[in-house]
């Protein structure tokens, strides 16, 4: 059973820290979600440390990945 595993991060547009749930099938994928804060919509590119744990990347539309 894949088990989520909950990361804060920082929103790219307002900095305020959100926390995100990362699924492990998402691994690899980008998508987008928009900030709970001011609702703007944030890039997540979710991938495997080098210690297997799950983490995430963020960053703006404005921003290049």
């Amino acid at each position: 059973m894949n088990q989520l595993t909950e990361k804060t991060i920082a929103c790219p547009y307002c900095g305020e820290n959100i926390d995100v749930l990362l699924d492990p099938a998402d691994v690899d994928q980008q998508y987008i979600e928009d900030c709970q804060v001011c609702c703007k919509p944030i890039n997540f590119l979710v991938f495997e440390n080098i210690d297997e744990e799950l983490s995430v990347t963020v960053f703006s539309d404005d921003e290049a990945y």
